[in-house]
């Protein structure tokens, strides 16, 4: 695969980026193009490792048959790459701009620190298909007369529905926003992912017969009772996006808020939509000309860090109540798997102030309005350090630790006693179905997604939205070809 000895002659290169300086002057994204034949010598790094870990179980959880289109890519096969990925991969494009590639990790040359660009390959083939027309609707050809509903429609909804629809069924998807895509299109910032990628799928999939009823809530405009009567299958695709409960004190403060609501608030702005909806009752929020402080070290605040700078925030410092990691992780103890390691975001690397093992106290304000955090150290068991107190000009905060389980309240109260839930190690409350058939407790309904395995990746969305088809579809049929 790939050229035998690329890996000892070609350095690893991946996408630049744009100087911090001029990106935050815009919400676009901000990676500068490849050539394609600097992608196909990035392909060719691919060394032939005879285990490729990077589509095991430690590396990408749909599968992707990465050697197999990195040699493609590197003989300038672009559109039998393209194909390849799409067999195990309905939205490469997705996954190519905001998977953190676990692929990567695994790689055998990040043994070394040097991995396949991976992700800079996929992202590449996917995009130069739609240049050269490859990616268009392949409707079914014949129907089965099957009728499925999909509750949702971000990835997991999106990849299960495609898969349905061209099995022959007849796939209706239920948003509740006035547009498909769920948080990927509401929740990422533009500057992760631009939103007409998202636009072009949708399209594909009312090409190939997919019928798509935005602002439509279900458990509030129409009952989940009456989809399960009037449909063959439904599948639950919510988010996660109930707020895990900080329980700090002055929560209540005008200028704290949850991370979600200014996220799905400046989507909706860059997207022209109003600010508000039903989904996100939000007065406006906007860091410009404000000090910010961001309680959370994953990417939800790593994303609230770069929407502060880019609408002019003087000052966001972000408070970890982990310890810092190492800078170089101890490859033979934690290789294929993905370490804990130093990293830094493009959004954090534009000027964020990172604190690490600070505990979140307490919230301080005058009149109501928050003026300030204050904070303390903390040991390795995250107790405070007595004496180490400091407190931190705030003006606005946004509290970015998580989430505790599916977005829908009016549907699971529907549902209540009916439908079982389970609660994950995360302490997140999740809809209980297996992950061999995606059944619920109640008949006929399948979950899949973060509903129904808590906070995840696009990329485990996508692959349980595409083992839930299979299923349903074996349900319906007695049989399936959909792959796994």
């Amino acid at each position: 695969m790939g050229k035998v000895t690329g890996f000892l002659e070609i350095d690893r290169q991946v996408h630049k980026y744009q100087p911090a300086s001029d990106r935050i002057r815009h919400f676009r994204e901000f990676t500068l193009p490849m050539s394609d034949k600097e992608v196909e010598k990035q392909a060719a790094r691919c060394m032939d490792c005879g285990i490729p870990y990077c589509h095991g179980p430690t590396g990408c959880p749909i599968h992707n048959q990465i050697p197999d289109w990195n040699d493609l890519v590197y003989n300038g096969d672009w559109d039998s790459a393209i194909r390849n990925l799409h067999s195990t991969n309905n939205f490469p494009e997705f996954t190519g701009r905001i998977c953190p590639a676990p692929c990567e990790e695994a790689c055998t040359l990040n043994l070394e620190d040097i991995p396949v660009a991976i992700k800079t390959v996929e992202q590449a083939i996917a995009d130069k298909a739609y240049e050269t027309g490859h990616i268009r609707p392949y409707p079914p050809e014949k129907k089965t007369g099957k009728r499925v509903a999909v509750i949702g429609s971000g990835p997991a909804g999106m990849a299960a529905a495609q898969q349905l629809g061209r099995a022959g069924h007849d796939v209706h998807v239920y948003e509740r926003e006035s547009r498909p895509g769920g948080l990927m299109r509401y929740g990422i910032p533009d500057f992760k992912i631009e939103k007409h990628y998202i636009d072009r799928r949708i399209e594909q999939m009312q090409g190939e017969g997919v019928t798509f009823h935005c602002g439509v809530n279900v458990g509030v405009d129409m009952k989940v009772a009456d989809l399960i009567e009037e449909f063959d299958a439904v599948l639950y695709c919510g988010g996660s996006e109930t707020p895990r409960p900080a329980g700090i004190p002055g929560s209540d403060l005008s200028g704290v808020y949850d991370a979600m609501p200014y996220l799905v608030q400046q989507n909706r702005r860059v997207g022209g939509e109003p600010i508000q909806s039903v989904a996100w009752p939000s007065h406006p929020i906007i860091a410009g000309g404000q000090h910010v402080v961001v309680v959370g070290g994953g990417d939800t605040a790593s994303d609230c860090i770069g929407t502060a700078f880019r609408q002019g925030a003087v000052r966001v410092t972000q408070l970890d109540i982990r310890p810092q990691p190492p800078e170089k992780e101890d490859k033979l103890s934690v290789w294929p798997y993905w370490a804990t390691k130093m990293r830094t975001s493009s959004s954090q690397a534009e000027g964020a102030e990172r604190e690490f093992q600070v505990a979140t106290l307490e919230f301080i304000g005058e009149d109501g309005q928050l003026t300030g955090v204050r904070c303390c150290e903390v040991d390795d068991k995250r107790k405070p350090i007595p004496g180490t107190e400091f407190v931190i000009r705030a003006d606005l905060a946004f509290i970015a630790i998580g989430f505790a389980g599916p977005a829908s309240d009016s549907l699971m109260k529907e549902l209540d006693g009916k439908i079982k839930v389970v609660t994950d190690s995360r302490r997140s409350k999740n809809v209980e179905a297996n992950d061999r058939d995606y059944r619920t407790s109640v008949d006929k309904l399948y979950a899949a997604g973060d509903v129904r395995r808590g906070q995840s990746l696009v990329v485990w969305a996508i692959r349980e939205g595409r083992q839930a088809a299979r299923s349903i579809d074996e349900a319906l049929m007695g049989s399936t070809v959909l792959p796994r």
